[in-house]
């Protein structure tokens, strides 16, 4: 047993041992299991001070976490002109919605955020930290307001227009992130929204590459996805929709071979896997190896409004359990369908037994 696997075998089996009795134990000095324990530190298998391990089945979720308002029309919208809506309040942002999704389907999951000092910020943490997600990394601004996103949907669920204030996030900084790296470190795999600036984007795509952390990203929207650096050697999936794959490639995506051609162009930037999730044509995904066209399941639409969330949601819990990419898809169109089909952003009745049973379904078809 090599040394570093010797003294990660002694701090599992008592996180409080100290430097000098791992020492005694191993026999060397009490320099070198320092020396040891800051470079495991440094790689993530260890965080913090108590020596906490890496956890093998751990997602750190990075981005937007905000109130979420949704007015949907009692009638077809008519622009230019006063609407009858209803109006109802959720916990959003992107990041968000995915750890609350990965926390209903059971995962270990944590979120890292900054949310103002305000009842909209604590209530948002009280409530994400009921489905089980870790919220103790998000950073908390006294001088900030936590971040809104109001959305007006047509009758049938679509969206007719969204408006976002995020000023928030432009108070996060690379060396906020660094503070928080040990924390992140020791996730098996990461998840990276672009509601941060562009220099902290740039950051954790670094650190992730040079320390081989699957990482998987999400543009959010066009003009976000602009924030992200020209490189993304090491990002091990991207997850635009349609129009975040026009503004990536550069390309018109009017048809399967525009989609195609738009990933092979944004794979070039350094991508292992980009996924384009297309609405009503499913998704299309493609690597070096493979690549495929997969129809959405039947779904009787609701609301559109956390189908892209919820997508990346089932598509992570694949990854994280096991799954070939092109199965972790399948769960990814799963969890979507189940959220299309409720009003609710992120769908409770969200469970890996459902999204299971709809892919094997799916696969007899």
């Amino acid at each position: 047993m090599d040394k570093e696997r010797h003294i990660l075998h002694l701090i599992r089996q008592n996180p409080f041992i100290s430097q000098q009795e791992i020492a005694d134990l191993i026999g060397i000095s009490r320099s070198a299991v320092a020396g040891y324990i800051a470079q495991l530190t440094r790689k993530g298998e260890i965080k913090g001070r108590a020596y906490i391990l890496r956890d093998e089945g751990m997602i750190a979720c990075i981005g937007g976490a905000n109130l979420d308002r949704k007015a949907r029309g009692n009638q077809r919208v008519r622009l230019h002109s006063s609407n009858p809506v209803t109006i109802t309040e959720s916990s959003g942002g992107v990041a968000r919605n995915i750890a609350e999704n990965l926390g209903r389907l059971g995962c270990n999951v944590s979120m890292i955020t900054c949310v103002g000092e305000d009842k909209e910020g604590e209530w948002i943490l009280q409530e994400t930290k009921s489905h089980g997600v870790d919220v103790s990394p998000v950073w908390r601004l006294p001088s900030q307001r936590t971040g809104t996103y109001t959305a007006l949907l047509d009758i049938d669920g679509e969206m007719v227009v969204s408006m976002a204030n995020m000023d928030i996030y432009d108070a996060l900084t690379p060396e906020m992130f660094a503070d928080r790296w040990p924390h992140i470190a020791a996730a098996q795999v990461v998840f990276l929204d672009t509601n941060p600036p562009a220099d902290c984007l740039e950051y954790v795509i670094q650190r992730c590459r040079e320390e081989k952390i699957q990482l998987f990203v999400d543009p959010v929207s066009s003009a976000k996805a602009q924030k992200l650096p020209q490189r993304l050697d090491g990002v091990e999936a991207i997850l635009p929709n349609r129009e975040e794959a026009e503004e990536l490639s550069g390309i018109a995506i009017q048809s399967l071979s525009d989609c195609e051609k738009a990933c092979e162009v944004i794979r070039s930037r350094g991508v292992k896997h980009v996924v384009v999730t297309m609405g009503e044509q499913g998704i299309y995904y493609q690597s070096a190896e493979t690549a495929e066209h997969i129809p959405p399941f039947p779904a009787e639409v609701v609301d559109v409004t956390g189908a892209g969330d919820a997508f990346a949601s089932g598509l992570l819990y694949g990854i994280i359990n096991g799954e070939p990419f092109a199965r972790a898809c399948r769960l990814g169109l799963a969890a979507s369908t189940l959220t299309l089909e409720t009003k609710h952003s992120v769908s409770p009745l969200l469970q890996p037994q459902q999204l299971e049973e709809l892919v094997n379904q799916y696969e007899k078809e």
